[in-house]
Order: structure tokens, then C-alpha cells, then sequence
């Protein structure tokens, strides 16, 4: 799984709020769209979560799987997996915030492998389309201050 599509997008928010929102998994099902359920099951010593269990429904991929997750303070967060799912059987990925003068540039890199063969080119197009629908959603949550950062 060395490919990884990567993606940019400023979100007119500070840094802290923007990572608020990437937190909160609970809401996830709000603004992630393939999201339909997001389950802490696991936290680290300052209190955020070390593992979540998902449940996704992007179409044609039906699945529930376990990420890991390694924070940088509210410069950015890496998760891998940790248990796959029926699908899925890789997925790494990151969000790396900075400052700008706007806001917060928010830069979003995926890496996914599932059993189905599928074409590389197919895959970087599956994984843009979740990078860019994501990093809406996250500007537009951001944007309108609503992360509690649990």
C-alpha cells in the first residue's frame, strides 16, 4: 500500500478548532458522509481517542473496522488500521494542520486496499473523492463551530 492520493483545503478557523472537529468522532455520521457510525473504544493519556471503530457505507463498500490513531497536539493526527473489515484491508491515512492567513490549511492524505481487485487508477479516484468530500465536510463543520473535541 505504498500510493496515497493527498489533498489541501483552507478552513477560515483556527487550528484548534478545526482538530476539535476531527475529535469528535461522535459526529462524524453528520458531516462524513460515508460515515454512518463512529465508536470510541479506546483513548490515550491526554484523553483523546487511540482506537475507533467505524461503520461505512460508501455504496458499493459495506464495512465496520477499527483504526488506531497517534496525535500531534493540534498540529495534526496519523491513524492506521487495526482491525479490517470484510472489505477493507488496509487504510492509513493523516491530517496535517498548519496556519494561514485565512485560517488553517488542513492537508488530508489516504491510502486504502480492499479484497476486490480493483484497478490502481480506479483507487486513487475512489480515495479522491472520499479526500475531497471529507475535507468539505470538515471545513464546513469547522466553519460553523461545531466540534466539542470529545
Amino acid at each position: 500500500m505504498a500510493d496515497s492520493t493527498t489533498a489541501s483545503i483552507t478552513v477560515a478557523a483556527p487550528r484548534a478548532d478545526v482538530m476539535a472537529v476531527i475529535a469528535d468522532f461522535a459526529s462524524y455520521p453528520e458531516w462524513a458522509s460515508a460515515v454512518r457510525s463512529a465508536e470510541v473504544i479506546g483513548r490515550d493519556g491526554g484523553g483523546r481517542a487511540s482506537q475507533v471503530r467505524f461503520g461505512l457505507d460508501a455504496g458499493v463498500i459495506r464495512d465496520s473496522y477499527v483504526l488506531s490513531y497517534d496525535w500531534d497536539g493540534d498540529d495534526g493526527v496519523r491513524w492506521d488500521l487495526a482491525e479490517p473489515g470484510s472489505v477493507i484491508t488496509a487504510l492509513s491515512g493523516g491530517y496535517l494542520l498548519a496556519d494561514a492567513d485565512a485560517g488553517t490549511k488542513v492537508t488530508y492524505d489516504l491510502a486504502v486496499d480492499v479484497r476486490v481487485p480493483m484497478p490502481g487508477m480506479l483507487k486513487r479516484r475512489a480515495e479522491k473523492t472520499i479526500i475531497e468530500t471529507a475535507l468539505k465536510g470538515l471545513r464546513d463543520r469547522a466553519e460553523a463551530g461545531r466540534g466539542d473535541g470529545t
